[in-house]
């Protein structure tokens, strides 16, 4: 059974989703979302009060049972998101070498967007080969801001190479 939480947050109001123990969704205000009735879990708590951290700045990684739905590619490559470091951004092509698929950075962007746990698996650190921001199923202003968020908490290292194995 879907269950859901409506939370505030500096970028209006989000809504966390789960199935049993794990979450499953987090959708910004923009964002079309599930219409199932509100009821808070255990997990959609301890999501609220990660988030509410990162939003105050105490908080760089999140410590939560995750179970997106998607594609086996889908998958892989929200795995990755979750690699991203804190206060860095990659570009899709960095995230394609990086899960060995140097040709795939246009399927990497597809399963971008369609990654349903936005902040939590870090989607808005992916930006274009040229540094620029490009699209955010949250919204431009919303991605500007979580960008600006890490890298005012200061851990804004971003290596020129854009990933690891790019370096």
């Amino acid at each position: 059974m879907l269950t859901m939480l409506t939370m505030t947050s500096p970028l209006g109001a989000l809504r966390l989703f789960a199935r049993a123990d794990a979450l499953v969704g987090v959708y910004l205000p923009s964002q079309p979302a599930p219409d199932v009735p509100e009821r808070s879990t255990p997990v959609l708590a301890l999501a609220a009060t990660q988030l509410t951290e990162y939003f105050a700045g105490n908080r760089t990684a999140f410590e939560l049972p995750l179970a997106p739905a998607g594609t086996a590619f889908q998958q892989l490559v929200w795995r990755q998101l979750a690699a991203i470091p804190f206060g860095e951004t990659w570009s899709y092509g960095a995230l394609a070498r990086e899960i060995q698929r140097p040709s795939a950075s246009r399927a990497v962007g597809m399963a971008n967007s369609k990654n349903p746990i936005a902040i939590i698996v870090p989607c808005h650190r992916v930006v274009g080969a040229n540094g620029r921001l490009t699209g955010y199923a949250g919204g431009m202003v919303a991605k500007q801001w979580l960008l600006e968020h890490e890298q005012r908490q200061g851990a804004g290292r971003q290596p020129s190479c854009g990933a690891p194995s790019a370096c």
